[in-house]
C-alpha cells in the first residue's frame, strides 16, 4: 500500500494526536507503557536476523532493540508522518541509520517488499499499537503473513486490568480514551485463534495484575 492509499481518516487522526505529543511521548509513556523492554529482551533474534515493528512510533523500541541485537537489521512502519519524523531523527541521532529503515504504511494492510525490499522477517513485534488501530485483528494476520519460517510475532499491549481495583481501571480507561486508545478485551482469544489456524505455538502472560498483556506466536520452520 502506498502512502497515497493510506486510510486518510486514521492517518490524519494519528497525525493530529501526535503533532505535539511526539515531543514528550517517550518522556511520559515510560511510566505507563509497561512491558516493552521485557518484550524486546524476549525477541531472541537469530544472528544476522531481521525484525519489523508495526506501529513504530517515535522509534524508541527499535533504537533500544538495535542496541540489544547489534547484528540485526530493523524495519519500522507507522501510519503517522509526524511520528516518523521524530523516529527518523532519533535513529539518526543514535547512529543507527545504516541498520534501520522506516516507512509510512498501514499496519493492517502493507506490502513489505515494496516498503522495505524485504518480504519476510525473523521477528515481528507490536507494542501498544493494537489498542489504537481500527481493524486491529487484520494487523495480527498481516504480521503472521510477514513471518519467515520459524519466525515469531510478539505483542505487548494494555490488558483488562483484571487484578486491579475498579477505580483504577475506570480512571485508566478514561485517560486512554483521550488518546483514542481502547484495550482489546478479545486480544488473547484472537491471538490464540490465529496461532491455532496457522499451526503455531502460543504463549501468553499477564503483567502487573493484568495491567498489560504479553504474548508470542511462534511459527513452524
Amino acid at each position: 500500500m502506498s502512502t497515497t492509499e493510506l486510510p486518510a481518516s486514521h492517518a490524519e487522526l494519528m497525525d493530529g494526536v501526535y503533532r505535539w505529543q511526539r515531543h514528550i511521548y517517550d518522556l511520559t509513556r515510560k511510566y505507563y507503557l509497561l512491558g516493552r523492554d521485557r518484550l524486546i529482551d524476549g525477541l531472541d533474534v537469530p544472528q544476522g536476523g531481521t525484525v519489523l515493528e508495526l506501529g513504530c512510533g517515535t522509534g524508541r523500541n527499535i533504537a533500544l532493540a538495535a542496541r540489544r541485537y547489534p547484528d540485526t537489521r530493523f524495519f519500522g512502519l507507522d501510519i503517522s508522518a509526524e511520528m516518523l519524523e521524530t523516529a527518523n531523527a532519533a535513529i539518526a541521532r543514535e547512529g543507527l541509520s545504516g541498520k534501520v529503515k522506516l516507512a509510512r504504511g498501514d499496519a493492517t494492510d502493507f506490502d513489505a517488499k515494496a516498503l522495505f525490499d524485504v518480504e519476510q522477517f525473523d521477528r515481528v513485534f507490536v507494542s501498544y499499537s493494537l489498542s489504537m488501530i481500527p481493524g486491529w485483528e487484520k494487523t495480527i494476520s498481516a504480521a503472521l503473513a510477514a513471518l519467515a519460517p520459524g519466525g515469531s510475532l510478539h505483542v505487548v499491549d494494555f490488558g483488562q486490568q483484571e487484578g486491579l481495583p475498579r477505580w483504577f481501571r475506570t480512571m485508566l480507561r478514561g485517560w486512554l480514551r483521550k488518546f483514542h486508545v481502547s484495550p482489546r478485551a478479545s486480544l488473547r482469544d484472537v491471538l490464540e485463534s490465529e496461532s491455532q489456524r496457522t499451526g503455531a505455538t502460543f504463549r501468553f502472560r499477564t503483567l502487573y495484575r493484568g495491567y498489560a498483556w504479553l504474548a508470542m506466536i511462534g511459527s513452524s520452520k
